[in-house]
């Protein structure tokens, strides 16, 4: 079994689709005729988008996101976090946290898509992984 996509519920997949192509540089893969979803091409698992009205519509209740009180994040990784959250920001994103180093070598930065998904910006992490 592999982890085939991660669908996030939003009013308008198109939008969402073409400012995740601004602010992140990461392309669209599809989009449905309907414009009820659209997929992001994240390497072999996608991001994927759902009209929240589509949801409605088979019987789901999708509660709206917010960055400040994530339940999850969305996290990126390149090897320069600031240009690509100066990136990000200037193309409408929120910010949430300026970019910082953090005390286990990595650096991060944090915005807010325009549905209120948290998103890291972040380097890759450094160190010997565990043999577990």
């Amino acid at each position: 079994m592999i982890l085939r996509y991660t669908v996030l519920y939003v009013e308008d997949v198109p939008a969402t689709l073409a400012f995740f192509n601004r602010a992140f540089g990461v392309e669209t893969a599809f989009l449905h005729q309907s414009h009820d979803y659209g997929e992001l091409a994240t390497g072999e698992t996608k991001l994927a988008f759902s009209s929240r009205s589509l949801m409605t519509s088979l019987g789901k209740n999708p509660n709206p996101p917010r960055a400040d009180a994530p339940t999850f994040e969305i996290a990126f990784e390149t090897d320069d976090v600031t240009a690509a959250f100066q990136r990000a920001k200037d193309a409408g994103a929120a910010v949430v946290q300026e970019v910082r180093d953090e005390a286990w070598g990595q650096t991060t930065a944090y915005v807010a898509d325009p549905n209120g998904y948290l998103i890291e910006i972040c380097s890759p992490v450094t160190g010997v992984a565990s043999p577990d």
